[in-house]
């Protein structure tokens, strides 16, 4: 039956790195132990091995479902009825933050409904994981002491727990805060839609500019639609409809072997072919090629903005944050990370 979960019993055999024992076969694993609890050596669980069976990329790994051995008297929440992962195994209550802009007892400045004050917060809407760290960096470089956000949405992973980069990116304050809007979750503070997240962030949370996207391993199916990079879509969307500054990060690469992601990535055309609304598009300065830069002018029309913006290829290569993607770095695909980083400086102002 197609979707049916394969889980399997196993026992750890290693806490760090967690390792699995399966079927006498020692396999990696990752637990959400925000949602599960604590795990240790010897303890039985019972594990999703479907990524790990196929092979997957950034999924290589099986998925911890349930610690039977001490994961079945944990959980509860503190009187939150709402859920996330609702109807599924999974299920459980958070407090949303839209929920304080409504509730007069917590002395918010903002007012439900209240629009953000002129001039608009800049929104930059990443394609990928891939582009928040280069994002948050430029933005930091183009102005220091930018309050800058990040709002994970759905399109690739959906634990806020899972991104390594959005620590390491808090850990140097270069991001202010996490929000998972549905139906992402375990961020810092949670929100049912993309369009609450942002509101939230802005009204009650004072950041002075958000980033907005996917959370990493993307999903795709080789079509033009199917693919979690779509999301952007629907992200921009809601921040046009918002009254905000829309920034839209180009998915750009000179070394995809893949026909329809080199240059400008089929998914970057669809959006800006599909939006109902104006966004700006930054282009790296003296990076992109030519051709790339026509693809996105003649898919910009008379309806999206492009704009150049300086980039630092190597001063972003030599801080120590990530600079991979699909298994190429940084001096293999510069044109994936200046895209990124062109986003970054125009988020900034620069």
């Amino acid at each position: 039956m197609s979707g049916r979960l394969k889980l399997r019993r196993g026992v750890i055999v290693s806490s760090d790195p967690l390792t699995v024992e399966v079927d006498a076969e020692r396999r990696a694993a990752w637990a959400d132990t925000t949602l599960l609890g604590e795990m240790r050596e010897g303890d039985e669980v019972v594990v999703n091995v479907e990524a790990l069976d196929l092979g997957l990329g950034s999924g290589g790994f099986d998925v911890v479902h349930v610690n039977l051995t001490r994961g079945l008297n944990g959980g509860g929440g503190n009187g939150e009825h709402v859920m996330k992962l609702n109807y599924t195994s999974l299920q459980h209550p958070v407090e949303p933050v839209e929920r304080s802009l409504d509730d007069p007892e917590r002395g918010d400045a903002a007012g439900p409904g209240e629009r953000a004050p002129v001039p608009p917060p800049p929104v930059l809407v990443v394609p990928l994981h891939g582009h928040l760290a280069p994002a948050a960096w430029a933005a930091a470089q183009a102005a220091p002491g930018l309050k800058v956000g990040y709002v994970q949405t759905g399109g690739g992973a959906l634990p806020g727990s899972y991104c390594r980069d959005v620590a390491e990116l808090r850990e140097r304050r270069m991001l202010c805060g996490h929000i998972t809007a549905a139906p992402s979750y375990g961020g810092e503070l949670e929100a049912l839609s993309v369009a609450g997240a942002l509101d939230a962030a802005f009204q009650r949370l004072g950041w002075d500019a958000a980033i907005a996207g996917p959370g990493p391993g993307i999903i795709g199916s080789g079509t033009r639609l199917g693919h979690g990079g779509v999301a952007a879509l629907d992200t921009a969307h809601a921040a046009l409809a918002l009254g905000m500054r829309t920034i839209l990060s180009p998915r750009l690469s000179e070394a995809d072997p893949r026909e329809r992601h080199s240059g400008v990535s089929h998914h970057t055309l669809a959006v800006l072919d599909l939006l109902l609304g104006g966004v700006e598009v930054p282009v790296p300065a003296e990076a992109a090629p030519a051709e790339a830069t026509a693809q996105l002018s003649e898919a910009a029309g008379g309806r999206h903005s492009l704009r150049e913006a300086p980039v630092d290829l190597d001063g972003y290569a030599a801080t120590g944050l990530p600079a991979r993607t699909m298994g190429r770095d940084i001096s293999e695909d510069r044109l994936f990370f200046a895209a990124a980083l062109a986003a970054g400086r125009a988020l900034g102002g620069a």
